[in-house]
């Protein structure tokens, strides 16, 4: 089981979660979404796509930019379809 807490709250929990590049992506459905807002912010990886990127919001505190989904990635990623992985500003553990 993986957990994501910043500022002192959980923002995802799950043990289904998909390790690509280091990073932990959470299911959507195991991600509380009340703390993301929508950012202008996107990326393009070569092999996974383009990433779209959300705000943290908890407790009047902001983190921009601070997770990320591909909503359409690239064949050799399709595994992360429909997950959020978070910035090492977030704490994720196992436990």
């Amino acid at each position: 089981m993986y957990t994501a807490t910043w500022n002192g709250k959980v923002i995802a929990k799950s043990d289904k979660t998909v390790e690509i590049e280091g990073n932990q992506y959470f299911p959507l459905d195991s991600v509380t979404t009340d703390y993301l807002t929508d950012s202008q912010m996107q990326t393009n990886c070569p092999w996974k796509g383009t990433a779209s990127y959300f705000n943290l919001n908890v407790d009047g505190k902001t983190s921009k930019d601070s997770a990320w989904t591909y909503k359409t990635p690239k064949d050799g990623a399709a595994s992360i379809a429909g997950h959020v992985a978070f910035y090492r500003m977030v704490e994720v553990s196992k436990g």
